[in-house]
């Protein structure tokens, strides 16, 4: 399997894990009070941290297949523009697909704001820097549902797993 397609798995399986979280924390009775929850207060909130994950995927289109989409600036106002955002991202994944995507060792380099920049091949930009970023942001959104109260667990985290269960002996 190559790196693309990997990575482009991994993208979809997650966004998906994404839409049930925000899912199931818009459906619940406090969906409100913990949109705007944060784990630390050096951290971004849970919209913020939507958005980055989000990012991780436009960037990682436009600069492995080529596309030029913009990302969202503005933090979602609530559970529903989040969710939007979740599934427009997997639209996006779902018509760049994987076999598009530069060769492994074609170079990517890329800024941050604080005006570090980065040189490497595509494969160790998904290794090293996207899909990690991606988990980062997905794991925070995660971490504060759970901070937040919402009972969420493994389960919900892994739910594409369910089509590999093993009907019991």
């Amino acid at each position: 399997m190559s790196y693309a397609t990997s990575a482009h798995t991994v993208f979809d399986q997650m966004l998906g894990t994404l839409e049930h979280l925000l899912g199931k924390a818009a459906d619940s009775d406090q969906a409100d009070a913990h949109f705007g929850g944060r784990l630390a207060s050096d951290m971004y909130p849970l919209p913020t941290q939507v958005r980055f994950t989000i990012h991780q995927v436009v960037n990682t289109l436009n600069r492995l297949a080529g596309t030029d989409i913009a990302n969202e600036e503005e933090d979602y106002p609530d559970y529903a523009a989040a969710r939007a955002a979740v599934a427009q991202a997997r639209e996006l994944l779902s018509a760049h697909k994987a076999e598009a995507w530069l060769d492994a060792v074609e170079p990517v380099e890329f800024d941050l704001p604080n005006g570090m920049v980065f040189a490497m091949q595509a494969h160790e930009y998904v290794r090293d820097w996207s899909v990690p970023q991606f988990y980062f942001h997905l794991m925070a959104t995660y971490a504060i549902l759970r901070k937040e109260g919402l009972d969420v667990g493994k389960a919900d985290y892994v739910p594409y797993m369910m089509r590999h269960l093993k009907a019991p002996a």
